[in-house]
């Protein structure tokens, strides 16, 4: 992997989504900009941008199933290969608080890593995917969308904070090292 220069966080614009378990993605790129720096909204990008120790981190504004839009023309602008590129999203596979950092893969049903893959064209983006628990059957929409409940903020929280861990070890040591330490 080249050095880390671009973080994405998956998420959808707009207040109606804050801190809906689909934007743990946002959550964690706030948290690593928050008292370091301030967000820029790129129109012709359709994205807010910021930079933290030398990183480029993107929170796409094209709602979810069109995140891929956003990554190829921040990456094109920056010209970062795609092994230089780290996705942070959503995962209801994963019990609530798991995380898994993954090279490489499939995107396992998820529309915004979807649409990463097909904009940069490869299955080989580095991924770290946040637990957010699973749906009953039918209810996978309200599941994604709707806000954690008062009983899980504190799993949540710690995982936010182990997510923000992990993506700063990715910077400084690698991807591999990092999968160590936190799958």
């Amino acid at each position: 992997m080249s050095p880390l220069r671009l973080v994405v966080g998956l998420g959808n614009p707009g207040a109606e989504y804050e801190n809906t378990r689909h934007n743990v993605g946002f959550m964690v790129l706030d948290r690593m900009a928050q008292g370091v720096s301030d967000w820029k909204r790129e129109r012709a990008w359709q994205a807010q941008i910021t930079r933290v120790e030398g990183v480029v981190l993107c929170k796409p504004e094209t709602f979810m199933n069109l995140s891929g839009r956003a990554v190829a023309a921040v990456a094109r602008f920056y010209q970062i290969p795609t092994d230089g590129i780290l996705v942070v999203l959503d995962e209801m596979a994963l019990p609530l608080g798991r995380l898994r950092l993954r090279a490489g893969g499939s995107a396992a049903g998820h529309n915004g890593m979807k649409s990463i893959m097909e904009a940069l064209g490869t299955q080989d983006v580095a991924r770290l995917r946040l637990g957010i628990g699973g749906a009953a059957p039918g209810e996978a929409v309200g599941h994604v969308l709707g806000k954690f409940r008062k009983d899980e903020r504190l799993a949540v929280e710690e995982m936010l904070a182990r997510s923000e861990d992990a993506v700063r070890m990715v910077q400084r040591e690698g991807l591999q090292p990092a999968m160590n330490a936190f799958n």
